[in-house]
């Protein structure tokens, strides 16, 4: 049975268990504390000895549960569905719980040639905490119009492949550029929303967090649900992780010349985002998390990453969690290999092909329920046989693997990287996607198009290039590493049914 299939049968098992027991205990819909929850950003010891000063800073953190959604929510970059899709967003709440979003799409991944713009009106509900993905708010969302305005000729060509003639109009090839065209309202347009692949179930799942910085300020940020790696999943997919955050209009970073134009915009005039000042760099040194990670299948980490380009050598660090606070510790994955460069991507300019390999696997279970499951494994499966302990690494590597992770060495992975500069010009990564289903991209078929959380630069060394970066001129050199995320889906799957169903 297939790593993916594992995965869904430990998710579906404890979605029933929920079901079951939120039947029993039936009555509120917040059976959990109201009062904010807070954490500090230390994390991790990934993160303790960084040599920038900002990681190395106290930020209280702090998430209501129901979160207060009033105002207006703005993208900070250029962001990157699968697909590859490139947008900006704009989400704006109103007390009476009456949404109006504006999704901008570009042909680029620098967002800087707008080809159509979505205003999207409707209503949503906060129903619950999430019984699946800790830390999180269930919500339903309902559409009352949906709304198009066409930028561009090639745009509009393109829309005429994809759409039917009726869905703005007599005909698609009459549209007038810059003009609103109603596409979906409570009557008529399902079909219409289908075939451009829109879906606003990100709305499914919601979590607003608030950083207080130790100098005062603070910053609030909005995680909607995931997107769905696989396009002819995602409208139906309910999330269980976080795409990019939105942040606040009057709570962001600084600077943030994107946050301005966002909030400026329409859906007659999209932000055109500037030459990215984001340039190649020299990725040799050591990239960490810049907070918990939250991922579809209920998985909390840091990651860890150590690049050595002479060597062509990786070695990255998972430490997981069962919280969305990284507080909770339940066990380290240490992998390490090799990986292999490839070509500039054709798909997500600024992007570059890798192929890695993985070698070595090695574990620490840091919790009693990881150990009983793994000491429960057959002898040569998965390490030393009834020789796990807590706090005490093993090496997977004489067993080829472990059965019963999904984990089998040496293992390939097709691979895309990006590097960026932050707003305060700090070398950031950003690492593809995994997918969503939990299998691993060990085709070229199959690699990402989209990306993670970006990782900063802790120690190493990074050139700057005082122009504004074009891929088609300048070859990126970049190293990096793969992740294993997918590989310890069964393990955590486990822990969180007899930890978390109960939440």
């Amino acid at each position: 049975m297939s790593n993916g299939r594992f995965s869904h049968l430990f998710r579906g098992v404890c979605l029933l268990w929920q079901a079951v027991f939120v039947a029993g205990t039936g009555s509120k819909l917040w059976e959990v504390p109201t009062a904010s929850f807070t954490s500090f950003s230390n994390l991790s010891e990934s993160l303790q000895d960084c040599e920038y000063r900002h990681l190395r800073d106290r930020v209280s953190i702090t998430a209501d549960i129901p979160p207060r959604l009033d105002g207006t929510w703005v993208s900070t970059r250029c962001e990157v569905r699968p697909g590859p899709e490139f947008l900006t967003r704009s989400y704006t709440f109103h007390p009476s719980r009456h949404f109006t979003a504006l999704q901008h799409y570009y042909t680029n991944s620098s967002c800087e040639d707008p080809a159509y713009s979505l205003m999207i009106r409707g209503k949503l509900r906060l129903r619950q905490a999430s019984w699946i993905t800790r830390g999180g708010t269930e919500a339903e969302h309902h559409l009352s119009k949906v709304g198009i305005v066409v930028h561009s000729l090639a745009a509009k060509q393109r829309l005429s492949s994809r759409l039917p003639s009726s869905c703005v109009g007599p005909t698609l090839s009459r549209v007038v550029l810059g003009k609103s065209y109603e596409l979906y309202n409570t009557r008529a347009g399902r079909g219409c929303l289908s075939a451009l692949g829109f879906s606003m179930m990100e709305m499914g799942l919601i979590r607003v967090e608030t950083q207080h910085h130790s100098h005062g300020g603070k910053i609030k940020e909005l995680l909607l649900g995931d997107i769905h790696t696989d396009w002819t999943q995602r409208t139906q997919y309910k999330p269980t992780g976080y795409q990019q955050p939105l942040q606040n209009a009057m709570h962001h970073i600084h600077p943030c010349h994107v946050c301005a134009l966002v909030y400026r915009s329409s859906e007659q005039r999209p932000p055109m985002l500037p030459c990215s000042s984001a340039t190649p760099l020299s990725l040799a040194g050591r990239w960490v998390s810049q907070h918990c990670e939250t991922r579809p299948n209920v998985l909390f980490l840091t990651r860890d990453f150590t690049l050595d380009p002479d060597q062509h050598a990786w070695e990255g660090i998972y430490r997981h969690y069962s919280d969305p606070a990284c507080s909770q510790p339940t066990f380290t994955l240490r992998a390490s290999g090799h990986y292999a460069q490839g070509n500039p991507s054709a798909k997500v300019s600024g992007a570059t092909e890798f192929v890695f390999k993985v070698t070595q696997v090695r574990i620490t279970a840091m919790e009693g329920q990881t150990v009983k499951l793994l000491n429960g494994t057959r002898s040569g499966k998965c390490g030393r046989a009834g020789g796990w302990e807590v706090g005490v690494e093993q090496d997977l590597t004489p067993t080829d693997g472990c059965n019963i992770l999904g984990i089998k060495l040496p293992h390939k992975e097709y691979e895309l990287f990006k590097p960026e500069l932050d707003h305060r010009k700090h070398p950031l990564l950003f690492i593809g996607e995994r997918p969503t289903d939990g299998t691993s991209p060990d085709r070229a078929q199959r690699r990402p198009t989209s990306f993670q959380a970006p990782m900063v630069l802790c120690s190493g060394s990074a050139r700057r290039y005082g122009s504004c970066f074009n891929s088609k001129q300048v070859q990126l050199a970049i190293s990096g590493t793969a992740r294993l995320e997918q590989l310890v889906l069964l393990v955590l799957g486990s822990v969180l049914c007899s930890r978390f169903c109960v939440y």
